[in-house]
């Protein structure tokens, strides 16, 4: 379920006023997450380590207020839930876009996205799912342990969705770190909000 913003009452109306004229209004920025505890969990558990730190993500984005903001017909919207459209592999070398539905027990969003996995999988072509405004669009490059990253984007396409990469594990003394790219629409969220993510995010990892 979405929310209409009173924008004549809300405290960011000039920052939305203001980054809605850019032509290019997302800004990015990278950092790195001490995953060495979910690591350890997944292994113990016989968890996906994946689906783990993608739950741990989510549930870090629907914690954070401005990562649930989106813009539609020009008016900013907020969301109740916020879900996950990630990209899936095939074994073709190709992948697709998912779209995995957010649930607060784990187990509960594992099953979810397994069933998802396996359906885009199966299929074929970029974009076998049709997701709402209402989610993260997520990526994993688990090839590089990158310190920048940006993203193709279409500049005559109305896009207010927030993207997540994670990058490959690396080894610094005894943690285990990963990177993380966050990019997001200037006229919804801060660097400042971006940190509270990331400090959420690390949390609960």
């Amino acid at each position: 379920m979405k929310h209409f913003i009173d924008i004549g009452n809300w405290e960011r109306r000039e920052h939305f006023e203001f980054f809605s004229k850019f032509s290019d209004p997302f800004w990015g920025l990278t950092f790195n997450v001490d995953c060495t505890r979910a690591y350890q969990t997944a292994k113990r558990e016989n968890f996906s380590f994946y689906l783990l730190y993608l739950f741990q993500s989510l549930k870090a984005v629907n914690l954070s207020p401005e990562f649930k903001l989106r813009i539609e017909d020009g008016k900013p919207v907020s969301y109740d839930r916020i879900d996950a459209s990630a990209t899936v592999d095939r074994p073709d070398g190709t992948f697709g876009f998912s779209n995995i539905l957010y649930d607060d027990d784990f187990i509960v969003f594992q099953l979810n996205a397994k069933t998802e996995i396996t359906r885009v999988r199966a299929g074929s072509g970029i974009n076998p799912a049709v997701a709402g405004q209402n989610v993260i669009h997520y990526s994993a490059v688990p090839w590089i342990s990158f310190t920048s990253l940006s993203h193709a984007h279409h500049s005559g396409f109305a896009d207010s969705v927030p993207k997540i990469s994670f990058g490959k594990t690396f080894l610094a003394g005894d943690q285990l770190l990963m990177p993380v790219s966050v990019h997001a629409h200037h006229a919804l969220v801060d660097g400042s909000h971006a940190g509270r993510f990331a400090e959420l995010f690390q949390d609960l990892l």
